[in-house]
């Protein structure tokens, strides 16, 4: 995947834990397609011992910079992207939920999930990254009343710290040009695609057209008992070139916006 050991075992632990990923991973492998990874999407809060800033450490230790950032008033986050400068590395983008803007419950319950992470994870943000959830067995009712008001709050209730996403570079793909090509093959195989703002989010104008599955379902041990709840998506990316000739290495907010609508449980 990467000479970054860090983005081996964070692919490692994502489909590990969500099949439908390796399946469709394997599936493009099957029809002789390079699988390259376009970029990686990480979940965190806006607290100070576990904000973007301290989930980029990793990455910029490794050479990655920051080059962008994204405001999403309505899911009240706020993420930034890095590069490598070996465009062949995949890009990483990283939210943060602005906790001060969600209801006294939420923030209680997440400062509460905070609050008891070890301090080696607090001290040693690569493992974080992988850490999941530190502070114990989740509460399905927790889980319900925080979904109603923030899906990103309650996956990360759940979930914790894992990449939330990985993403097919369509443009090394053999066998497929265009995202709409990508997505009928997908269906073609079983897969439910995320409709959201429709199956394709992005126009040629915007530099990026984007698609994703539907979080793949998972069962999750809950004090109440075991629950199926969805974890993690599998994205897919076409990207154009812009006015200079190279290709658009950002992303677009209002279609991350709808990609983030993924893991919804109705979505």
């Amino acid at each position: 995947m990467s000479h970054i050991i860090i983005l081996e075992d964070l692919w490692q632990q994502y489909v590990d834990t969500n099949p439908h990923v390796q399946k469709i991973y394997d599936l493009f492998c099957d029809h002789n397609a390079q699988v390259i990874n376009d970029h990686i999407a990480l979940r965190t809060i806006n607290d100070p011992r576990i904000n973007l800033d301290v989930l980029a450490k990793p990455f910029i230790d490794e050479g990655y910079f920051e080059n962008g950032d994204y405001h999403f008033e309505a899911k009240k986050l706020y993420a930034k992207h890095y590069e490598y400068s070996d465009t062949s590395q995949p890009k990483v983008f990283i939210s943060q939920l602005l906790l001060e803007e969600l209801s006294p419950f939420a923030q209680k319950t997440i400062n509460e999930c905070i609050n008891k992470i070890p301090q080696d994870l607090l001290d040693h943000p690569q493992k974080l990254l992988l850490s999941g959830n530190s502070w114990g067995k989740p509460s399905h009712e927790v889980y319900q009343k925080l979904l109603a008001e923030s899906e990103y709050a309650a996956w990360f209730y759940v979930f914790g710290f894992r990449a939330n996403h990985f993403t097919v570079f369509i443009n090394a793909l053999d066998q497929f040009d265009e995202v709409h090509e990508v997505n009928t093959f997908l269906k073609k195989h079983g897969f439910d695609l995320n409709s959201s703002g429709g199956e394709v989010k992005g126009t040629p104008r915007d530099l990026l057209e984007q698609s994703s599955t539907k979080s793949g379902m998972i069962k999750v041990e809950f004090t109440e008992g075991t629950k199926e709840i969805p974890c993690c998506y599998y994205e897919f990316a076409k990207r154009y070139p812009d006015h200079t000739g190279k290709l658009y290495q950002g992303f677009v907010a209002a279609s991350a916006d709808k990609i983030f609508e993924s893991t919804n449980v109705n979505a």
